[in-house]
């Protein structure tokens, strides 16, 4: 393994720790602030994609798409938030994720029913579709430089928003002790309803930034919503900081581990053993680095409840 190859892996587990985050972020607030398993969370994300891809499409402008489909996956989540969401707040936890998960089936097959079964295309912009040369003789693709920049950008207006205004004090308040938020006057139905809405224009930036990367297909929120409970399970619950430095930890082993992992089985074990052993060991080693993390810091690495 040489220098290149490495720095290769660190990107590409940046890029996809920071969009690990941005799914993250808002399923954290949501459970920290609201108590509540939000199953339905990856539909948010599809749905984001879904709408991209399509007036990204009618529009040929991936521009015009993003903003479209981010607008209208916050509109979406406000909906879903104020006519079904908030009748289980109150609710027991079995409740939520028996709730929240025939939410997330019914728009599986609302999906399929409007878009079909095929996935869909969705290009990046051409002006990001070649590579960029980063060092000499290492090109990297622009649209994945493109992706870690906005990735960083709303990590950096997360941070302000939560730290530096008013509306962030009452969130930081709710995520540490809601029924303390409760008394000191906080509106906690249009606070509730807000953090929704920002957690699914976030799911659906994502989406859009990851959709040339992967298929737009129906049931494409499922196997990420894992990873994303992953992340704030390390990082602790209701905490942005901690599922920022969880998405990074997440990206990068994944990341890494899918890469170096092989090869380490190749130098060691015979061809035949190396190539089931390899992919079985690598994907499991998020979960190994999760229940690291617990046994050693139970409530994660950032918790904010007391």
């Amino acid at each position: 393994m040489d220098g290149i190859l490495l720095f290769e892996q660190s990107l590409n587990g940046l890029q996809f720790g920071l969009m690990l985050f941005l799914l993250a972020a808002g399923l954290t607030l949501v459970f920290g602030i609201m108590d509540m398993i939000n199953l339905a969370h990856g539909s948010l994300y599809m749905v984001g994609a879904y709408l991209i891809a399509t007036v990204a499409a009618a529009t040929d402008s991936f521009w015009l798409g993003l903003g479209a489909g981010v607008a209208g996956a916050a509109l979406f989540g406000v909906l879903l938030e104020v006519s079904i969401l908030r009748r289980l707040y109150e609710r027991d936890h079995l409740s939520q994720v028996l709730g929240t998960f025939a939410i997330l089936l019914m728009c599986n097959e609302t999906v399929r029913l409007i878009w079909g079964a095929q996935p869909i295309t969705l290009n990046p912009p051409a002006s990001l579709s070649g590579p960029v040369e980063l060092v000499s003789g290492f090109f990297y693709p622009a649209y994945r430089l493109f992706i870690i920049g906005v990735g960083l950008a709303v990590a950096l207006f997360l941070y302000v928003l939560i730290t530096r205004t008013r509306v962030g004090m009452q969130v930081r308040a709710g995520a540490a002790n809601r029924e303390m938020a409760l008394a000191m006057g906080s509106n906690v139905t249009r606070l509730f309803t807000a953090v929704f809405a920002v957690g699914a224009a976030l799911c659906a930036i994502a989406g859009g930034m990851l959709g040339p990367l992967l298929a737009v297909q129906v049931g494409m929120g499922e196997s990420i919503l894992i990873l994303a409970f992953v992340v704030i399970v390390i990082g602790g619950i209701g905490s942005i900081r901690g599922a920022f430095l969880g998405a990074m930890l997440v990206g990068v082993v994944d990341t890494a581990g899918r890469t170096l992992v092989p090869m380490v089985f190749d130098s060691l074990l015979s061809a035949e053993a190396a190539s089931s052993a390899g992919p079985a060991v690598a994907s499991i080693l998020i979960y190994m680095l999760m229940a690291t993390v617990l046994f050693f810091k139970p409530r994660g690495l950032f918790p904010t409840h007391g």
